[in-house]
């Protein structure tokens, strides 16, 4: 309890001085920074699993609400960019394999995983089940994840002028109780349904399919509130600092080296697919960055819902690269870990 509640309070010590500061996404960037530094410094912190999960469904929920019929078509038009996506899985690991297996003297399995822009619980438990280094799996997926995060809003609003500190919806109070309620029913219900058949990513999956059929039959009109998408952005940003709780000088030294100079490759890959795309028009530049970027499901949610990126694009990208790589990664781990045969 006493390490809930220091996190809680460096959290939102962050929030405060990103506030103060006026520097972009403080409900997001001041948690990540505030325990980064704090987990550096030997603060022993300790997340909410389930509140994690819970600000992952209001995502969900806020992704779902707006779906229209029209945007639900639309999405057959992404068929071009959609199949760059395994494309891109492939060419980084490709890369990544190599580097942490022969640069960073990583064994196959932590270098397999390490180089797969998947989920971080899914690339743990996979990870792990093939004798991975599950600490060193951590760490480097949590730095891809808050590198990427922590860029992106500063690229979003130098380069497009993005404006990021418009409230992300309405007060609560400007809305029915019965849409709140709705809401409320589509993240629980959505959630545990998604879980009860296996979905991946059912915290955040589950939840938008049920409030985009909700939305679909015109019973859910409006996302959720503004102070639900702050909570959730302030969760997940926390999530993400908390993973360096108990780092070491080592650990910073190989793991945490080793995921910044991936950060630079994964870039420069995102960056190809990015200026290919944006060549040959198949997609506006902001969405193809936001769709592209391999960061978190949820984090890529919030930034999209922040800068009013078109939802579905981004969505159906980031859904389809994360199931390329579940789908996909334990069996190539497989086939490319065995010896060959005399």
């Amino acid at each position: 309890m006493r390490q809930m509640a220091l996190t809680h309070a460096i959290a939102g010590l962050g929030v405060l001085v990103f506030h103060i500061a006026n520097l972009p996404l403080p409900w997001l960037l001041g948690p990540i920074f505030a325990c980064l530094i704090a987990a550096l410094l030997g603060a022993e912190m300790k997340g909410i699993s389930f509140l994690n999960n819970a600000m992952r469904a209001i995502l969900g929920v806020a992704v779902g609400a707006t779906f229209t019929t029209a945007l639900v078509v639309s999405m057959a038009g992404y068929w071009a960019t959609l199949l760059l996506v395994p494309v891109m899985v492939f060419l980084i690991g490709l890369v990544g394999v190599p580097y942490f297996q022969k640069l960073w003297g990583f064994d196959f399995a932590t270098s397999y995983y390490s180089a797969m822009p998947g989920g971080l619980q899914d690339m743990l438990l996979f990870g792990e089940e093939a004798g991975g280094d599950v600490r060193a799996l951590s760490l480097i997926h949590a730095t891809r994840v808050m590198v990427i995060v922590v860029a992106l809003p500063f690229i979003l609003k130098g380069y497009w002028g993005v404006d990021l500190s418009n409230p992300p919806g309405v007060p609560a109070s400007t809305l029915p109780v019965s849409q709140l309620l709705l809401m409320l029913l589509a993240g629980l219900a959505g959630w545990q349904i998604a879980k009860a058949v296996g979905l991946f990513g059912a915290s955040i999956l589950g939840p938008m399919i049920l409030a985009g059929l909700m939305a679909l039959a015109g019973m859910l009109q409006h996302r959720p509130p503004a102070e639900a998408i702050w909570a959730a952005q302030f969760y997940i940003g926390m999530t993400v600092g908390t993973k360096y709780a108990g780092v070491t000088g080592a650990e910073v030294r190989r793991d945490v080296a080793a995921a910044l100079g991936f950060c630079v490759i994964l870039s420069a890959i995102s960056a190809g697919f990015v200026e290919v795309i944006h060549l040959f028009a198949l997609a506006p530049p902001m969405e193809t960055l936001l769709a592209f970027a391999p960061g978190g499901q949820a984090e890529m949610t919030v930034l999209a819902l922040i800068a009013g990126a078109d939802m579905a694009f981004v969505i159906a990208h980031h859904v389809l690269r994360i199931m390329t790589v579940i789908v996909g990664a334990p069996i190539a781990a497989r086939l490319f870990s065995q010896p060959p045969q005399d």
